[in-house]
């Protein structure tokens, strides 16, 4: 049976509010330089959390928030199963609204795959 690791959801929360006040101050401030600039188009994608996670069957799978869901990302087949790896999660937004996600796994401090959901 296939094991979906999931992210801390109060991580994932903490981070999204924190995209959302950074937003909020900047336009409280109303800093044309950091805020209103031509150069800042509102996009932001924070960590949110990474977790421990294992290969299994060629792959790790996850259960993402913000209603994406479980999904299962494949694994370079030089990592047999069993083999211990690290899974983080960053929260994609714009203007501090969440647009998606992107998630990130890596094998001995190295990224073996990339993989955004949504918009990111």
């Amino acid at each position: 049976m296939t094991q979906y690791h999931p992210f801390d959801d109060a991580a994932t929360k903490a981070t999204i509010e924190t995209a959302k006040k950074h937003y909020q101050a900047l336009a409280a401030a109303k800093q044309s330089t950091a805020g209103d600039s031509i150069a800042d188009d509102g996009h932001l994608k924070l960590l949110a959390s990474c977790i421990s996670v294992t290969v299994s069957g060629g792959k790790i799978c996850l259960n993402l928030p913000l209603g994406i869901g479980s999904v299962c990302l494949p694994i370079p087949a030089v990592f047999p199963d069993g083999t211990a790896a690290q899974a983080c999660l960053s929260i994609c937004t714009t203007w501090g609204i969440p647009t998606g996600v992107k998630v990130t796994v890596a094998i001995a401090g190295q990224i073996v795959v990339e993989k955004s959901f949504g918009k990111c």
